[in-house]
């Protein structure tokens, strides 16, 4: 994942199987709220991701344990 400068653009590049794919996400307003890097890299959840890259606050989301009934 790469971000611009002013933080409202991000690329993304996966391996989908088959190939590289690009992702360009633009955001209007304020841009993205970004978590801190340490040792050049960033570390979130894949639900804190998919807030990020739908522009919502990332650090409002928790990450859910599985509900598992007792019997």
């Amino acid at each position: 994942m790469f971000r611009s400068k002013r933080s409202a653009r991000m690329k993304i590049v996966v391996w989908d199987g088959t190939g590289l794919v690009m992702i360009y996400k633009r955001i209007e307003g304020k841009g993205f709220t970004w978590p801190k890097i340490s040792d050049g890299t960033m570390a979130i959840s894949k639900a804190q991701f998919e807030a990020l890259f739908d522009g919502l606050n990332w650090k409002n989301i928790a990450e859910r344990k599985a509900f598992r009934p007792a019997f």
